[in-house]
């Protein structure tokens, strides 16, 4: 595509090129994100950045193996796109999401992959899937406003799947809150919700979900954030402190 150039993030670059998503390196949730991207569990993470000849930064794309997904997923020998977003004119859209994509196609082709997969929704926090199918890709699982995308390169039976989040979701009694550095923008949320824990007294449950199995098993399609109360999921994905307490109202006088 032309005037368009991909930048590979590395473990040497990410401090100086970011995260795309955030652009505040000064904010909390951008070093939790970079120490995330280094963390040696997510082996073989990548983000590729997509900037025009002045640098600007229009898109990004990352993906992983898929059997290191930080979502709640199975699928062997794929690669799997955990986020894409791309900033500018319709028209660019279209075609830096294909650019993107195909990036991530041709490293899957090139280590022999099955093929690529990805989850989509029409709701927030993750793309829609009208840019995966435009790029051949078909919906293999669904469950709740998720579905679950995926372009194969060659016949195989062993299609991915979604893991059954609703189930987990019985599991938690009480106020919890489950998320992972995955999405630099959970760290803000966090510290919001917590003192608006504290001030509601609110005995919110905390935890970091600090491997992917334990994204893969998390309670909520987003898989690296969940607010649920007594098995009831409140929030798939960032919420706002304003947003946690219109949450807290309504449940506390429900």
């Amino acid at each position: 595509m032309k005037g368009i150039k991909i930048i590979n993030v590395t473990a040497d670059n990410v401090s100086e090129s970011g995260v795309f998503c955030i652009k505040d390196k000064k904010a909390p949730g951008f070093a939790k994100k970079v120490e995330w991207f280094k963390n040696k569990l997510n082996k073989d993470l990548r983000i590729k950045l997509a900037v025009d000849n002045n640098g600007k930064q229009l898109g990004f794309i990352e993906f992983i193996p898929s059997e290191l997904a930080w979502r709640p997923i199975s699928a062997k020998n794929y690669l799997f796109i955990q986020c894409i977003a791309i900033f500018g004119k319709k028209e660019r859209n279209q075609l830096l999401g294909y650019l993107l994509i195909e990036t991530c196609e041709k490293e899957a082709m090139e280590e022999n992959k099955d093929g690529v997969c990805t989850m989509s929704s029409n709701g927030p926090w993750i793309a829609g899937k009208q840019i995966f199918e435009k790029n051949g890709y078909a919906v293999v699982d669904q469950l709740g406003r998720f579905e679950l995308m995926a372009k194969s390169f060659e016949n195989t039976t062993a299609q991915p799947k979604f893991n059954d989040w609703e189930a987990e979701q019985t599991k938690y009694k009480g106020w919890h809150l489950i998320y992972s550095d995955q999405c630099p923008w959970h760290e803000k949320a966090i510290i919001a919700l917590k003192e608006s824990a504290i001030e509601n007294k609110i005995q919110l449950k905390i935890k970091k979900l600090k491997s992917p199995n334990e994204a893969q098993v998390a309670p909520s399609g987003f898989g690296t954030f969940s607010l649920i109360k007594d098995g009831k999921l409140l929030a798939d994905h960032y919420i706002s402190r304003t947003r946690f307490e219109n949450i807290l109202k309504k449940e506390l006088h429900s």
